[in-house]
């Protein structure tokens, strides 16, 4: 029952080739630059510096942040596209023309720093792709006519036979025609446990082969494989699920032409009526400043990005407020099993020795036996030994059998830790969705040993909490068996139990509905529904590197209850945004109607506009307090 587990190659594959770091885009380093010379600026002119040093460190961050958004923006302008990028800079240059050029700055650094944003998710998606192709292996070693030769895994094809040894990645999915091993193939189902292979059993590519030999007939080409295919719903599913829109941007084109419309009608109708070209002009810039979005953009980023630094605090690393917004739109929730619902470790739960033996003498003889496996069942079971403070005796003549298990002669009798096959007493462990392992001394069974992966204290409560917030069933879809699935289901209370699904199985469990879909999941079998779902989860300590790239939310801690709770304080932060919207808005109308029908002193237009930016920001900081995490 022994079976290679190298963690350090198998972290190593799912590191992506390329490490994006944020300062390693152009995008992040002109909006440092920008935020830098603005922050400089604004230093020398709150202490009195002189002017022509704090407009030189203006100019500076108008140019390193502008210059791209204003590029995009006159890109957009040949296409018949007027998008509020070049709004922001028209505004900020007509700021800067009546002097107020602090105003044009902070706009500039804004958008900026969203750019920069958006362009390392962008990044970090494109790296998490080109992680999955590293899953596979290169070559393979393929038999022809009795002679191996290492081909490219590109170059097999359905028919052939291929070897793979102890130790390695199996190079295309395919039927086991000769050997027997046991097989991690978590990556592609997500199961807890090596599965042990025998003629006639399916195996992936990508997936890590015990210690057991194996001779392999090849089913699928490397273009259809699993792994293939993962690759492809991931890829499919980042370009089609574009960011959702925040949701001032969603009216950014009308608003923009509104305001440029506007402005030169602001400057132009005076002039025709025989105003002075001056007064016509600063008119027409005050209204430009007063329409400005400001505090538009405000009312938006401030309540997300407290929400993030709120649950960034806590232990919920949300990625962008963009998916701050997408949180509180939930509607239904898949979880999946191993490693989200359950630890992800497997433990013995339950020790049933046979009449006549001592449940702690059947532990301590199994974990000598076990001492020197490798297998994940034999670590739990010397695990539990030391965990009951039994000494672990000595093993000799030590045998593994791939796929069914391991031998010793311990204390001078002969043990065997075995899988139960058709054993009557390892039924009622199996039945309760338990991994059952026979020990036997001496030829006869001395007891039976429960192992199992066990469920995250706050899974139930988690289940329960999610229900409420969404008023839709929980789904569970794991690659598992459907009985280890059942029971788990079970003990968190879910009805709804989809079991033995691959990948692209798992997006169809996700996309069937309609609704927008929470997926939790933790391993690189759940990346493409992490990404095809509306919102993506993942486990931080249990996930693998791939999940936590795709995903949209890393659960640092891997509590579960803090899932339900970041929800419900995106869905506030979803109100907050349309109560500093409406906030804004009046403002603005406010002062454009005083603009256009009286006479709105430069000053007070600019404190006007400077006050209602002060106010929707401090109202978005509401949700950075404690209150607003223990509510719930």
């Amino acid at each position: 029952m022994t079976a290679v587990t190298d963690r350090s190659t198998t972290r190593a594959v799912e590191q992506p080739n390329i490490g994006r770091r944020l300062f390693a885009l152009p995008e992040a380093r002109w909006a440092a630059a920008a935020l830098a010379a603005f922050l400089l600026g604004l230093a020398v002119q709150l202490a009195d510096g002189p002017t022509w040093l704090c407009w030189a460190l203006y100019l500076v961050s108008y140019a390193t942040g502008g210059w791209e958004p204003g590029l995009a923006g006159l890109r957009a302008l040949r296409e018949k596209t007027l998008d509020v990028d070049l709004l922001m800079i028209v505004a900020a240059l007509g700021a800067a023309a009546i002097g107020q050029i602090t105003d044009g700055a902070l706009l500039i650094v804004i958008f900026a720093t969203s750019g920069a944003l958006e362009a390392f998710a962008t990044a970090r998606t494109e790296d998490s792709v080109r992680s999955l192709l590293d899953l596979a292996p290169e070559t393979a070693v393929r038999v022809r006519d009795g002679v191996e030769e290492t081909v490219d895994t590109a170059n097999l094809r359905v028919g052939d036979v291929i070897v793979v040894r102890p130790g390695e990645r199996i190079g295309a999915d395919g039927e086991v025609l000769d050997g027997a091993s046991d097989v991690d193939q978590a990556t592609i189902t997500g199961e807890g446990l090596p599965v042990p292979k025998q003629p006639g059993d399916e195996v992936f590519a990508g997936t890590l082969n015990g210690t057991g030999a194996l001779r392999v007939r090849v089913v699928k080409d490397a273009s259809e494989s699993v792994i293939a295919r993962i690759v492809a719903l991931v890829a499919e599913a980042t370009a089609t699920k574009a960011p959702t829109q925040l949701f001032i941007e969603k009216v950014e084109q009308r608003y923009s032409i509104g305001v440029v419309v506007a402005t030169i009608a602001v400057f132009a109708i005076p002039l025709l009526f025989g105003d002075d070209l001056a007064g016509a002009l600063l008119r027409a810039m005050t209204f430009m400043i007063v329409a400005s979005p400001c505090a538009v953009v405000l009312a938006t980023m401030p309540p997300l990005l407290s929400a993030i630094a709120n649950a960034g605090r806590h232990g919920v690393l949300v990625k962008s407020a963009v998916v701050m917004e997408r949180l509180g739109e939930t509607e239904r929730v898949a979880l999946d099993k191993t490693g989200t619902l359950t630890e992800g470790t497997p433990r013995v739960v339950r020790i049933d020795p046979a009449p006549g033996h001592d449940a702690a003498d059947v532990l301590a003889l199994a974990a000598g036996a076990e001492h020197l496996s490798e297998h994940p069942l034999a670590r739990a079971i010397v695990a539990a030994a030391r965990d009951h403070g039994l000494a672990i005796p000595a093993a000799e003549d030590f045998l593994a059998t791939p796929g069914h298990g391991v031998s010793a002669a311990v204390e001078g009798r002969k043990v065997a830790v075995t899988s139960p096959r058709d054993a009557e007493p390892a039924a009622e462990l199996e039945a309760a969705g338990h991994t059952a392992v026979i020990v036997t001394v001496d030829g006869a069974v001395a007891g039976v040993l429960g192992i199992s992966d066990r469920l995250r204290p706050d899974a139930a409560a988690a289940v329960r909490a999610m229900r409420a917030l969404t008023s839709a069933e929980p789904v569970l879809i794991t690659g598992d068996n459907p009985r280890a699935a059942a029971h788990v289901a079970a003990e968190v209370d879910i009805t709804d139990v989809r079991a033995g699904l691959l990948p692209p199985e798992k997006v169809a469990a996700v996309r069937e509905s309609g609704r927008p879909t929470m997926v939790i999941g933790d391993g690189v079998n759940d990346a493409p529904a992490l990404a095809a779902a509306h919102c993506g989860v993942a486990m931080g300590r249990a996930g693998s590197d791939l999940a936590l790239q795709t995903a949209d939310v890393v659960i640092v801690r891997d509590e579960l209850a803090a899932v339900p709770k970041v929800v419900d304080l995106s869905r506030r932060a979803r109100r907050l945004v349309k109560q500093n919207l409406v906030i804004a808005g009046t403002f603005i109308t406010v002062l454009v109607v005083w603009d256009l029908v009286g006479h709105l002193p430069l000053p007070l237009g600019v404190a006007g506009h400077e006050g209602s930016t002060i106010i929707v920001g401090l109202n978005g900081l509401r949700l950075l307090g404690e209150r607003a995490w223990r509510r719930r």
